[in-house]
């Protein structure tokens, strides 16, 4: 969470290692919606609400989405990890979080609701150190409580990248666009939601090598995402459909536009030892001519064809695909 803590690259190692634990016995957990509990503001899952599975999808495609964003500016590509989202209210989410942050509030029209991005400041001071030519792995941050026209700068940008980012991870559940609303320096001033409202906390780990784990939040309202709370929790995803036809696409043309030598053996005149031995420069070996020329690539023999000219160069006119085992067929 923004501004609550700041681990060491091998405690965040540890700690996504155990998350992963957690979420294979939470997946195996079968959510009764007849059994009435108490519900806990605070727990560290969705489980009282129904397993919005869709949503941690999402997060993971955001994760994937934002290196783009950050590797302008770090020259270097970041791990980005999310955690498993947490529900709260908005009071506790505020009194975790630093009171100097960048707080970014973006309207979701299709959902006729709100979302925050809210980013360390640290982070904010460290990109745009990297931006502007500075260490990759040292901060300039201080506790100086406002962020600089520089810096405000940086937080367009990366609010403008970040928010495509986000509208990409979305689209296969849901067409959206994030439209910035306002931005704040001190969560305290943030008009979002009562502070007693239910909010679901997204958030994102930055590791860089030589540089402290950073991290930013995306926090979404509960009453915006409840309108599709049963396309949140549906396990059926056409998330990677269409990345995967993509990927496929780009793979193919690659494969087909690799260069290939073929061969055209004229033929396989024969001597012997002693006559090789005696040859000299200018000496002729008969050869008989064939029906056909073979063509060849990497040794395999893949054609017959019929030698002759096109301009001045020589070619051959391919007939008869050779079948693997030595089939022809014309």
């Amino acid at each position: 969470m923004v501004g609550s803590r700041k681990l060491s690259n091998e405690e965040v190692e540890a700690l996504l290692s155990g998350l992963d634990k957690d979420d294979s016995k939470a997946a195996e957990e079968q959510f009764d919606p007849n059994e009435v509990r108490e519900f806990k503001f605070g727990t560290e899952d969705l489980s009282l609400l129904g397993d919005y599975y869709a949503l941690r999808m999402i997060n993971e495609k955001i994760c994937r989405f934002t290196r783009s964003v950050f590797l302008p500016m770090l020259r270097l590509m970041p791990r980005i990890s999310c955690f498993p989202p947490e529900v709260k209210s908005f009071d506790e989410y505020v009194e975790s979080c630093d009171n100097f942050v960048s707080v970014t509030s973006s309207r979701i029209e299709e959902l006729r609701g709100n979302a925050l991005l809210v980013i360390e400041s640290s982070f904010v001071s460290h990109l745009t150190n990297s931006y502007y030519g500075g260490s990759k792995v040292q901060s300039l941050f201080s506790q100086h409580g406002e962020f600089t026209a520089t810096e405000q700068r940086i937080i367009e940008i990366i609010t403008e990248g970040m928010n495509s980012a986000m509208e990409a991870a979305w689209k296969d559940l849901l067409q959206t666009k994030f439209e910035v609303q306002s931005r704040e320096e001190n969560i305290q001033f943030v008009s979002f939601v009562d502070g007693a409202d239910t909010v679901i906390v997204c958030a994102f780990m930055v590791q860089m090598p030589g540089h402290d784990p950073v991290s930013f939040d995306v926090v979404y309202p509960l009453q915006t995402l409840k309108p599709i709370s049963s396309q949140l929790r549906s396990r059926v995803q056409n998330e990677n459909a269409h990345d995967d036809r993509t990927w496929h696409e780009r793979l193919q043309n690659a494969v087909l536009s690799i260069p290939l030598t073929l061969t055209a053996e004229l033929g396989r005149p024969k001597t012997s030892i002693g006559t090789l031995i005696k040859s000299r420069v200018g000496d002729t070996f008969s050869m008989s001519t064939p029906e056909h020329v073979t063509v060849k690539v990497s040794d395999q023999e893949i054609f017959f064809a019929d030698l002759g000219k096109v301009g001045p160069n020589a070619a051959v006119s391919m007939k008869t695909r050779i079948k693997q085992g030595g089939d022809e067929n014309g």
